[in-house]
């Protein structure tokens, strides 16, 4: 019964030292006295006890890597505060086991020193606009150096470019500088539209005024040629009425007795006016003389039997 017990006691030690089970996403290397043997996958395996054990126990996980901060000096000799986060992963364990001592480390440094390198190239405002130039070129440095330690680098992120108090002031003033002018130039182009736009709206109104005053001009001349039309069709009907008035009896009469009082009535306005010297004729037969006359007139001016009067 004993040895039983003690057989089971002997198993149990062994099963613990032989049988291993890796978890997901893990890999570990096993040394056979004290040489690399082979990699344990996820799962169950079996080793050798006293011969065999478990060296090495690496993740295949993605890991984030936080690179210290770090003073950068750029190609116009500005100083700037640079940190960044790195991300890699375990590709090769035995490489990563035996490749270097501390690949962690390893990376961080060479992280370190290839983005000094990078931004020396880099004039000041550049660095702030190249931020995925810089990214790639340290991932690239990294990856080909890491290949020996068994580590893929994935990407290189920089979290933070800070410069000096100095550096932030100048900046801060340019960024306003550059502000107040877009302001400026803002208000310049809006004046000039809006003068523009008065420009454009008075040019307008004169042109409107001036078909105005056009259409106006010409509706008066229009007005006015209408008007001296009707007066001449007006007066050539009523000189039509007199002469035919004139021919019928008694009208010569008739035209006698207006052409006298017409001077009758001449000789009236020219006495009431007190500036007036009237010279009366000492003989009153010259006023029948001029009635006379301008009968004489008025039948010369008569139409012929035959004429038409004007309309």
């Amino acid at each position: 019964m004993e040895f039983l017990i003690i057989a089971l006691v002997l198993v149990a030690i062994v099963a613990k030292f032989m049988v291993k089970i890796v978890p997901q996403q893990n890999a570990w290397v096993v040394e056979r006295l004290g040489k690399y043997h082979a990699t344990l996958s996820p799962g169950l395996n079996t080793i050798i006890p006293f011969f065999d054990r478990v060296a090495y126990k690496h993740s295949l996980k993605e890991i984030p890597l936080d690179v210290p901060s770090q003073v950068c000096i750029t190609r116009d000799n500005t100083q700037l505060q640079v940190d960044g986060i790195l991300y890699f992963q375990v590709t090769d364990p035995m490489r990563a086991s035996y490749g270097s001592s501390n690949y962690i480390m390893a990376i961080s440094q060479l992280a370190q020193t290839t983005l000094r390198s990078v931004i020396g190239k880099l004039e000041l405002d550049r660095t702030f606009e190249e931020r995925e130039m810089i990214n790639a070129k340290v991932v690239e440095a990294i990856d080909e150096a890491a290949l020996n330690w068994g580590v893929k680098v994935l990407r290189y992120e920089i979290k933070d470019l800070t410069p000096p108090n100095e550096i932030l002031r100048a900046m801060q003033a340019q960024i306003t500088a550059e502000r107040e002018k877009r302001a400026v130039i803002a208000t310049s182009e809006g004046k000039r539209q809006e003068e523009i736009n008065l420009a454009e709206g008075q040019k307008q109104a004169a042109i409107a005024k001036s078909e105005g005053e056009k259409q106006a001009a010409i509706n008066t001349a229009q007005g006015q040629a209408a008007a001296i039309t009707e007066v001449a069709n007006a007066t050539a009907v009523a000189l039509a009425r007199i002469g035919a008035a004139i021919r019928q009896p008694g009208g010569e009469q008739a035209v006698q007795l207006k052409v006298a009082e017409k001077a009758v009535d001449a000789y009236s306005q020219l006495a009431a006016d007190a500036k007036t010297t009237l010279v009366v004729p000492h003989n009153m037969t010259e006023l029948s003389a001029l009635v006379t006359s301008a009968m004489k007139m008025v039948q010369a001016g008569q139409p012929g039997p035959d004429a038409l009067p004007m309309r």
